[in-house]
C-alpha cells in the first residue's frame, strides 16, 4: 500500500482502504489454557512507533474477544460453542493514542466459529411403539425412526447420520439412510411370540470410526389376524339334568377354543343334530361359550337320553387365510335325563261343567281325573282349594274325583264358579298337582220382574183426562234365551178405580193414564197405584209393584212448582194475657229448680274440714315400705310427733246421723281400744280413729276414705297385714308380739305395736 502524501489535491483523490486483513476463524470447544489466537489487525498508518491504538467493539468484544491495542492481535478468552452461536460481528478502529481521534474509519468483520464433531445424534421422539400384522410378508414396513445431529451439516460429516439395528435381528431390519424398520422374516406368528423390542443406533460421521452415536428402543407388537380355526378340547361331552328342569333353563355350556383374540375369536354355535328339537344353543358374548337351552319339557318316562351334535364356526373369517383350512369344529353332547318324583297330572288341565241352579244339594256335576306320571303310579286323592270356594258350595270325592253340590246354587249371585282341584299322591303327600274346573250355573225362571227404577211420578192438579203421566218398564234378573217379554196390567181390585188406568205398549213398557181431571192436593196429595208385571218364563212369574203418584201445583207449561201438603193458617192467635200466664209459669218453675239445687248443695259439705287438712297433709304415705329403721332418709317421724292436738271422737255437727255405723265404737275414752302408749304413735292412732268414725257415721259422705287408699301387699306375704285398722272390724285383741322374732329390721314395729311385760302404763290392746 502506498504511503499518504501531503499534496494540495490529495483531498480530491479517492483513498484506498488501508486495513490489512487475515481470515478470522476460531475452533469451537477450545480447551487450552492460553487464550485462543483469532487473528491480527494492522493499519498502514501504524508505523510501529506506538502512536496508533487499536480498539475493538461489537458482539462479545468485552466478554469473549480481546485485542492488543499495540499490535492488533485478537484472542478468544472463553470456550465457544458453534451450536449456541455460529459467528460474531465485530467492529475495529485505529485511533490516535494521545487524542483518541480515529486515524482510520471504523470497519466491521466477522469471526466464524468453526464446527467440530461434538454432538451425538439424538432421537427426539424417544421410545417408539409400533405394530404390524402377524403373518406379514418379508420386508413389510413397520415404522420409521429419525435422529437429529446439532453439528453443522454444511461442514464435514459431523451431522451425516446412518442407522443400524443393534438388537432385534433376525426378525427386523432398518434402512441405514432412512431409518425405516421392516420385517426381516416372513409369516411371524403372534401365537408364538407377540412382541419384540428393538434397539436402533444412529451414528454420525457416516458411521466411520470416531463418530458419535445415539440409540432408541422400538417396541413392535404383532397384531392378531384370524389365522387359527376353532376346535373343541373334547369330541364328546356328557351332562345329566333332572326331568323337572324348567323350560328355557340352561342345560350345559360348551366352548370351542381359538388361539386368536378379539373379533377373530368370536364364535357362532348351532345344533346340526337334535332329534325332537328339544334344545337350542346361543353364544355367550362375554365368554364365547355355547349355551345349550331347554326348549321343551323333559319326561324321563318317555325318553331318558338325547344326543346333540354341535358345530362351532368363526364369526369373522379372513379370506386371506381360507387356504389354511376350515374355520369350524364339531362335537357331540349327550344329555341324560334323571328321574324325579313328579306331581300328579290331570288328564285335562281345564275342565268345563254345567249345572242347573235348581239342582239339589249333593247333585253330581262332573268328574276330574289325574294320574301319577312316575313309574310307581301312586294312587291319587282329590280335594278342593278352598281359597277358590270360600263358601264351600262344592265338594269333591277324594277317591273318584266326582264334583257335587254342597249348597243350593243361585245363578243371579254367581253364574260361573272357577275351582282349583288339588291332586295328591297317597305315597308322597308333598307332591300335589293342580287342575282347574269352570262350573257354569244354568238359569231357571226363579225371579219375578220388577220396576226398572224407583219411579217418582208427579201429577199436575190441572192434568186433563187421558193424559200420560208416567211410562214404566221392568227388569228381570233371570236370563231369557229368546229375550225378555213383559206384560203390564192393573190388579183386578183397582181396575175400576176412577183416577188412573194402564196401557200396555207391547214393547216392555206401559203408560199410566189419567181417567179424570180436577185433582186437588187439599183433597188427596198422594195416590198409590199397584201395577202387575208378568214375564214370559216357564213357568211365568209375576209381581205387584206400587207406583206412587204425587199431586203437584204446576205452571202453565206443566212444570211442577210444589208438591205435598198445603200449608194451613192458624185459626186465631193467642191473647196477650195467655202468653203472660205461660211465661210466668215457666219462670216460677225455673226459680223452684234453682232453689232445690242450692239447698242440696249446702247440705253436701266436705267431710274433711279445712283446719283438719293441714293434719292430713302431714301424714306420710304408707305404700312406701322404705328401708326399715336403718333408713333415715325415707320420711321424718317428727311430722307425726308434733301433732299436739288430740281431738275427741265426735260426729258431724251439721248433719244428724240417722244411720247406724257398720262397726261398734266405744262411747267414752275409757272404753276405747287401748294401745301401747308411746309418744311416737298415740296422736297418730287417735287421728285415724277420729277420721274413721266421722266417715262411717256420715250417710251422705262420698265413698272415699280421707286417708286415701292403703296398698294391699297380697295374701301370700308371710308377715300378713301390718295395718292396725283391722281392729275396727272386731273387738278381739290382736297380738303383735311375733314381730320381735323377725329380726332387727322389724324392731321398731315390735316396739310400737307389741305387748311387753315392761309396759310402764299398763295399757293393753283391746
Amino acid at each position: 500500500f502506498p504511503e499518504r502524501r501531503n499534496c494540495p489535491w490529495e483531498m480530491l483523490r479517492r483513498h484506498k482502504r488501508s486495513w490489512v486483513w487475515n481470515q478470522f476463524f476460531v475452533l469451537e470447544e477450545y480447551t487450552g489454557e492460553e487464550p485462543l489466537y483469532v487473528g491480527k489487525l494492522h493499519s498502514d498508518v501504524d508505523k510501529g512507533d506506538g502512536k496508533v491504538k487499536y480498539v475493538l467493539s461489537g458482539e462479545g468484544s468485552t466478554s469473549i474477544f480481546t485485542i492488543d491495542e499495540n499490535t492488533g492481535d485478537i484472542h478468544a478468552t472463553k470456550r465457544l460453542d458453534r451450536e449456541e452461536q455460529a459467528y460474531y460481528t465485530l467492529q475495529a478502529q485505529a485511533v490516535d493514542r494521545i487524542t483518541n481521534i480515529p486515524v482510520e474509519p471504523r470497519s466491521e468483520f466477522l469471526v466464524k466459529v468453526q464446527d467440530i464433531n461434538d454432538n451425538e445424534p439424538k432421537f427426539m421422539d424417544g421410545h417408539y411403539m409400533a405394530g404390524v400384522p402377524e403373518m406379514s410378508a418379508l420386508g413389510t414396513m413397520v415404522v420409521q425412526v429419525a435422529a437429529t445431529d446439532a453439528d453443522d451439516p454444511t461442514y464435514g460429516n459431523s451431522a451425516r447420520v446412518v442407522y443400524s439395528i443393534i438388537s432385534g435381528q433376525p426378525y427386523f431390519s432398518v434402512e441405514p439412510k432412512t431409518g425405516i424398520i421392516r420385517t426381516a422374516l416372513p409369516n411371524m406368528d403372534r401365537e408364538v411370540k407377540d412382541q419384540y423390542v428393538l434397539v436402533i443406533q444412529a451414528k454420525d460421521m457416516v458411521g466411520q470410526m470416531g463418530g458419535l452415536s445415539g440409540t432408541t428402543s422400538v417396541t413392535i407388537t404383532l397384531t392378531d389376524v384370524n389365522d387359527n380355526p376353532p376346535h373343541f378340547s373334547r369330541k364328546n361331552y356328557q351332562y345329566t339334568v333332572l326331568e323337572s328342569l324348567p323350560v328355557a333353563s340352561v342345560v350345559a355350556r360348551v366352548k370351542a377354543v381359538d388361539a386368536d383374540i378379539g373379533p377373530n375369536a368370536e364364535m357362532e354355535y348351532r345344533i346340526i343334530e337334535d332329534g325332537p328339537g328339544l334344545f337350542n344353543i346361543t353364544t355367550d358374548e362375554d365368554t364365547q361359550e355355547g349355551v345349550i337351552i331347554l326348549q321343551k319339557s323333559l319326561d324321563f318316562e318317555t325318553k331318558n337320553s338325547f344326543n346333540v351334535r354341535i358345530k362351532a364356526t368363526n364369526r369373522n373369517i379372513d379370506p386371506a387365510f381360507v387356504h389354511l383350512g376350515s374355520f369350524s369344529d364339531t362335537t357331540s353332547v349327550k344329555v341324560t335325563v334323571k328321574d324325579v318324583n313328579e306331581s300328579p297330572v290331570f288328564s285335562a288341565q281345564l275342565s268345563r261343567m254345567v249345572i242347573s241352579e235348581d239342582a239339589r244339594v249333593g247333585t253330581s256335576i262332573g268328574r276330574v281325573s289325574a294320574h301319577d306320571p312316575d313309574t310307581s303310579n301312586s294312587a291319587i286323592r282329590y280335594s278342593i282349594d278352598r281359597n277358590t270356594d270360600l263358601e264351600r258350595i262344592f265338594n269333591v270325592d277324594a277317591l273318584s274325583g266326582v264334583i257335587s253340590t254342597a249348597k243350593p246354587l243361585d245363578r243371579e249371585v254367581n253364574s260361573v264358579h272357577n275351582l282349583t282341584i288339588l291332586a295328591m299322591e297317597s305315597q308322597d303327600p308333598t307332591k300335589i298337582g293342580k287342575g282347574f274346573v269352570a262350573i257354569t250355573v244354568l238359569d231357571i225362571n226363579d225371579n219375578a220382574p220388577v220396576f226398572a227404577i224407583a219411579y217418582e211420578t208427579l201429577l199436575c192438579e190441572n192434568a186433563a183426562p187421558g193424559q200420560v203421566i208416567q211410562t214404566i218398564s221392568a227388569v228381570d234378573k233371570d236370563e231369557s234365551p229368546s229375550g225378555h217379554l213383559f206384560y203390564f196390567a192393573l190388579p183386578a181390585s183397582v181396575v175400576s178405580n176412577s183416577n188412573f188406568t194402564l196401557r200396555d205398549n207391547k214393547d216392555n213398557t206401559a203408560s199410566i193414564v189419567t181417567k179424570r181431571g180436577g185433582f186437588r192436593r187439599q183433597e188427596q196429595m198422594l195416590y198409590r197405584l199397584p201395577v202387575l208385571i208378568v214375564d214370559n218364563g216357564s213357568p211365568a212369574l209375576s209381581s205387584t209393584n206400587t207406583l206412587s203418584v204425587n199431586v203437584c201445583d204446576c205452571d202453565s207449561d206443566g212444570v211442577a212448582q210444589s208438591c205435598g201438603a198445603m200449608p194451613y193458617t192458624l185459626p186465631a192467635g193467642l191473647s196477650t194475657g195467655a202468653l203472660v200466664a205461660i211465661l210466668g209459669c215457666i219462670i216460677t218453675l225455673l226459680v223452684m229448680v234453682l232453689m232445690i239445687m242450692s239447698m242440696r248443695q249446702r247440705k253436701k259439705e266436705p267431710l274433711i274440714l279445712e283446719e283438719e287438712r293441714d293434719v292430713r297433709e302431714n301424714i306420710v304415705r304408707y305404700d312406701d315400705e322404705g328401708g326399715g329403721e336403718e333408713d333415715t332418709e325415707a320420711f321424718d317421724m317428727v311430722a307425726l310427733r308434733n301433732l299436739n292436738v288430740i281431738r275427741d271422737p265426735k260426729v258431724r255437727r251439721d248433719v244428724i246421723p240417722d244411720t247406724h255405723t257398720f262397726f261398734p265404737y266405744p262411747t267414752s275414752s275409757s272404753s276405747q281400744p287401748v294401745h301401747k302408749t308411746l309418744p311416737d304413735n298415740v296422736v297418730f292412732r287417735k287421728f285415724i280413729w277420729d277420721r274413721l268414725k266421722d266417715a262411717d257415721v256420715e250417710p251422705s259422705a262420698p265413698p272415699y276414705d280421707s286417708l286415701q287408699t292403703y296398698t294391699f301387699e297380697g295374701s301370700g306375704s308371710v308377715a300378713e297385714s301390718l295395718s292396725s285398722l283391722e281392729s275396727l272390724s272386731t273387738d278381739s285383741e290382736q297380738n303383735y308380739d311375733y314381730l320381735s322374732t323377725w329380726g332387727p329390721r322389724f324392731k321398731k314395729l315390735a316396739d310400737l305395736y307389741g305387748n311387753s311385760d315392761s309396759n310402764s302404763n299398763g295399757n293393753s290392746m283391746s
